[in-house]
């Protein structure tokens, strides 16, 4: 394996078994001959990439601040009164877990959030709401 294949490996691991786990990251040290340092790194560089286990829906809100100004912190409050937790945290039916990464893409509509692939914006705390409860 090249060092440039790694990443499509962790993406189809996380795909797999929604996470990218230590001994995924020993076994593709391994295979690539490289120091699994550097396959950490890697892996933690990426917000999209999880090296701990996340609920069956993930929650990204963008922590930038221009996302912040438009009503981001609103909406880290609503996600946080309707689930119960806090950035970093998973439900503890595993339903859900709460992100913070850096831009979503979703400037022009902010405040956004990312649930799973889907971009939800123009948000307030009664959309953030519905659209949790949409949710299986």
């Amino acid at each position: 394996m090249e060092r440039h294949e790694l990443l499509g490996m962790m993406k189809a691991t996380q795909e797999k078994s929604g996470y990218v786990s230590g001994e995924a990251m020993a076994h593709m040290a391994e295979t690539a001959g490289m120091p699994i340092g550097d396959v950490y790194g890697l892996a933690t560089f990426y917000a999209f990439l999880s090296t701990r286990p996340l609920g069956r829906h993930v929650i990204r809100i963008c922590k930038s601040m221009p996302c912040l100004l438009q009503g981001g912190e609103t909406l880290m409050e609503a996600i946080g009164e309707e689930l119960g937790i806090a950035p970093g945290e998973t439900t503890s039916d595993g339903r859900f877990s709460f992100e913070l990464t850096n831009c979503i893409g979703a400037c022009d509509e902010a405040p956004a959030m990312l649930v799973d692939d889907a971009v939800y914006g123009n948000l307030t705390r009664g959309k953030v709401r519905e659209i949790l409860q949409s949710f299986d």
